[in-house]
């Protein structure tokens, strides 16, 4: 097989980006680009799509469409695609440096502390938890105390301290580079809002290509 090294451009588009509303999506925005040095600016400059309000927040662009338009302004150039061959495409709303409320930190901070602390009350009740603590004193000290408190403190630090270790974070201070179980929660939940967000989109264009094509044999 014959190569053209020197007129090959190598496409590699991001899994999803985030884009300011109004602004256009261009080919620099959303892929990685190895191109000669002459072509390089025009490439990530190429506008592929102008996003409208009736677009929504979330756009597909599939390297099926982006291929012809380079082919168009580069008619001469060998395009080699790698790795995923779509990208998600958010329209972000906010105006960006727009710090969060105080007031609304502190509320979010107060619920999920108190919700937290029933949570394991709840379940601590549930499993008769001080009942098991005062026999465990009372085998461990070999007499009996209804109120065992020091091991009660000593338990509940335990909770904390085990939680950080488990969750790998402190504030802002990690451990070690692990993913926590959070971060990985979360990735594996963007994951598959994207990919429900690719077919759905892919969804609505079929959709919308089997309208066009009724209306024209009408």
């Amino acid at each position: 097989m014959k190569t053209h090294s020197g007129s090959a451009i190598y496409i590699q588009l991001k899994n999803r980006v985030t884009l300011p509303q109004g602004k256009g999506v261009k080919l620099g925005d959303i892929a990685y680009l190895i191109a000669p040095p002459e072509w390089e600016e025009r490439l990530k400059s190429l506008l592929l799509v102008q996003p409208e309000y009736s677009d929504g927040n979330l756009i597909l662009i599939d390297l099926l469409k982006v291929i012809p338009l380079v082919k168009q302004l580069l008619p001469e150039a060998d395009i080699e695609p790698i790795g995923e061959g779509k990208t998600i495409v958010q329209i972000s709303e906010s105006k960006g440096g727009q710090k969060p409320s105080p007031a609304m930190f502190a509320l979010v901070w107060l619920l999920l502390f108190f919700g937290a602390a029933l949570t394991i009350m709840n379940f601590h009740a549930d499993v008769s938890m001080q009942a098991v603590q005062i026999r465990i004193v009372e085998m461990l000290t070999g007499r009996r105390d209804e109120h065992p408190y020091l091991f009660q403190l000593a338990y509940s630090i335990g909770i904390g301290f085990g939680m950080v270790i488990f969750f790998n974070h402190l504030f802002k201070k990690k451990w070690n580079e692990e993913p926590t179980p959070l971060e990985v929660e979360m990735f594996l939940y963007q994951k598959n809002i994207d990919q429900y967000v690719i077919h759905e989109e892919y969804r609505k264009m079929k959709r919308d290509e089997g309208g066009t094509s009724e209306r024209e044999e009408v």
